[in-house]
């Protein structure tokens, strides 16, 4: 098969109707699809304050795979803010072996710090605290 002319060649509909109206239109609905799909993102992080509520207990996940229960501000930004903030230590008895869990308040470390700062970068997940879970019980008893 002798190709002398390729535009002549090309039979398939969508084929001719590149070659004919050019490639602009394709280019231009790229670019429409990249600048709804960048400020979706943009939207998605400024919508994601209002999903948090800063009154309810929230469970972090960090990518170091410590986790830190916490009233959670500014989620949206770089720098989200974790106030009243607990995590679990774990303590093993050596001669039973047996693993015991408390839920200790940060606070009462030498520094005594009163929030967490947490790059947006080092969260992996975001929980909400069922108001029935033995954590949000723990929670409650601790401020008795």
């Amino acid at each position: 098969m002798n190709i002398v002319n390729s535009r002549a060649n090309l039979t398939h509909p969508i084929l001719r109707i590149g070659v004919n109206i050019g490639y602009y239109p394709l280019s231009m609905l790229f670019g429409c699809l990249l600048v709804i799909c960048t400020s979706c993102d943009r939207t998605k992080a400024a919508s994601q304050t209002s999903v948090v509520d800063p009154a309810k207990y929230y469970a972090v996940l960090l990518n170091n795979n410590s986790v830190y229960f916490g009233r959670l501000e500014s989620l949206g930004s770089e720098y989200p803010v974790l106030r009243d903030v607990y995590y679990v230590q774990s303590s093993v008895n050596p001669e039973t072996k047996a693993v015991t869990n408390i839920l200790v308040r940060r606070g009462k470390e030498w520094h005594g710090p009163d929030r967490m700062i947490i790059s947006q970068k080092a969260i992996v997940f975001i929980e909400p605290v069922g108001a029935d879970s033995k954590v949000a019980q723990l929670i409650a008893e601790s401020k008795k």
